[in-house]
């Protein structure tokens, strides 16, 4: 799965090779650097090639990659400068180039591999292994659309868990762990990753990943920061004029309560600056909650060091809306929209959690209001990134707000939502594995994205004691290989579940399961949804009964 090529650097004076970056059946060579060389460094390379790659057909030659278009000829008008001759063969496709440095080398699903200064093409290489990173319904959901693709070869998926063994091999190492992944990639030779977590993603594993030849999905470090820091993505908004709710930062506790009593508005939104797995975000009623909530990540350290500084922002109101996009830095394609419900019980009550359940799509979410977001949020906030130097590519959730006075940013999230991905990955009509190389590559404009007119629902089942202190090891019935056999258009994506060894499927987790249902109208799937959850048990499971309920009684008054 996933492409790529062996990658040799040599040198045309001392003949010395540079080290392999990746592997696949290709081949792609590449002079330290032709300046002054001629074609020296590519008649060293048919000097000692293997003879099994010796037949050769057709010399093209590709010019280096200027404003944004591939200019081809048969002969290279710049002797002596970087260029690249593409070499077709009966067994194997052949690169010779140069280039004075191979960073931010990516593969895309037409084949063209760009590099800091030159573009090289790249054709019938096969897709043999990849690697998703994280472990939980998001990354199943993610692994259940890749396989969909016929370019799709085998998967992993570190850490993963118990049910996700049923669709992918597991690796038990933490997502968080970026030198043993990024070993345990090299050492697999995986020809691409998919950094699906939050927290790997502004630890920086792209990066480390790029700086071994392996190209993956997602953003590097510094783009991650739009959700890895509060601070920084409120002030980004502030400096590009993109729409969200008044705010301030503090670093000091004492600073934080003297603001919010001087506003004297209730409620009060205060963030943690940093990721608390989606849980850092209090809506406080009054003075003595919101003194309590800065006890709590300030001075208590519940979110770690992400609670060292906080955004103090005021309450918005109307509908919620998440929308997840590709993107590869220069254009935004938006998924279907969804609706997420946060609350861990029925009328949205009880504490905050990593969601309950969604539904996609979201009808508050009109034709009308998506091209305002397209105009005045979508496309500014990638060109804030490219402004600030730190261009985003891999999948941007927006967390919107729909108020009265038009649509604000709540949050930014640096990759798939949780469990958004569970009902918008099930709608799309594309090739997921194809999406994700054009936004690696930057040729996402050249690619379909396209979803169902259907609509989905996720129904989570939970630990009871979720979100705060729940047990685990329950046996969990009703399935096989992890799935509820006989259900047509039904997935089971596993949260948190794993394997015991005698090969009982059990709890494992907070969010245990997620019920995903499909379906022509919203009716049908939310109905099938918590039919087919009502076939799975296990002790003190919890649901919420009223997932999509909102959005019903929004399509009703729409009727």
């Amino acid at each position: 799965m996933f492409g790529g090529a062996i990658m040799h650097i040599f040198n045309p004076d001392t003949k010395e090779n540079g080290g392999i970056f990746s592997q696949s059946q290709g081949w792609l060579i590449l002079a330290e650097s032709l300046l002054g060389h001629g074609n020296r460094a590519f008649e060293y390379f048919l000097e000692s090639s293997p003879a099994s790659m010796n037949d050769r057909a057709e010399i093209r030659v590709i010019e280096p990659y200027v404003h944004g278009q591939f200019v081809e000829s048969t002969t290279s008008p710049f002797e002596g400068r970087a260029h690249v001759h593409w070499l077709t063969g009966t067994a194997s496709t052949v690169m010779v180039g140069c280039i004075e440095g191979i960073c931010g080398m990516r593969p895309n699903a037409k084949g063209l591999v760009v590099s800091r200064h030159l573009a090289l093409a790249l054709q019938d290489v096969d897709l043999n292994a990849g690697l998703v990173v994280g472990g939980g319904g998001r990354e199943h959901a993610i692994i259940k659309a890749l396989k969909k693709s016929p370019d799709c070869g085998e998967i992993w998926c570190a850490p993963g868990n118990g049910g996700i063994s049923y669709d992918a091999k597991c690796k038990n190492i933490k997502s968080t762990d970026v030198d043993t992944m990024v070993g345990f990639a090299v050492e697999e030779k995986f020809d691409y990753v998919v950094v699906a977590q939050d927290d790997p993603l502004a630890l920086g594993m792209v990066d480390a990943l790029a700086a071994v030849g392996i190209p993956a999905f997602g953003p590097d470090k510094a783009a991650a920061r739009i959700e890895a820091s509060k601070v920084f993505s409120k002030d980004l908004m502030k400096k590009y004029g993109i729409p969200t709710a008044k705010y301030e930062t503090f670093d000091d506790p004492a600073k934080v309560m003297e603001y919010i009593k001087a506003e004297g508005k209730y409620p009060v939104v205060i963030k943690a600056d940093g990721l608390a797995l989606g849980k850092g975000v209090l809506i406080c009623e009054n003075e003595q909650q919101a003194a309590d909530g800065v006890k709590e990540i300030m001075l208590d350290k519940k979110f770690g060091a992400s609670g060292n500084h906080v955004v103090v922002e005021e309450f918005l109101t109307g509908p919620e809306v998440s929308v997840l996009s590709f993107t590869d830095g220069k254009v935004v394609k938006p998924m279907v929209s969804s609706m997420d419900h946060k609350r861990a019980n029925d009328h949205d009550t009880g504490l905050n959690t990593g969601g309950m359940g969604t539904i996609a799509p979201n009808p508050y979410y009109t034709p009308e209001v998506a091209a305002e977001c397209m105009e005045k949020i979508f496309l500014p906030t990638i060109k804030a990134m490219n402004a600030e130097g730190c261009p985003f590519k891999g999948c941007l959730y927006f967390g919107l707000m729909l108020t009265p006075d038009g649509p604000k940013v709540i949050e930014y999230n640096c990759r798939f939502g949780d469990p958004e991905t569970q009902v918008v990955l099930p709608l799309l009509e594309g090739d997921l594995l194809h999406i994700m190389q054009a936004c690696t590559n930057g040729t996402l404009e050249n690619e379909e994205v396209k979803f169902s007119d259907g609509a989905a629902a996720c129904v989570i089942l939970a630990s009871g004691g979720y979100p705060v202190a729940y047990e685990k090891g329950k046996p969990i019935t009703g399935l096989v290989d992890g799935q509820l056999p006989g259900e047509e258009n039904v997935t089971v994506y596993h949260s948190g579940t794993a394997i015991t060894e005698d090969g009982a499927l059990v709890t494992a987790g907070g969010r245990v399961l997620g019920v995903t249902a499909t379906g022509p109208r919203l009716t049908n799937a939310l109905s099938h949804a918590y039919e087919a959850a009502e076939k799975i048990s296990f002790e003190k499971l919890h649901k919420r009964s009223d997932i999509g309920l909102r959005a019903l009684k929004a399509l009703a008054e729409k009727e």
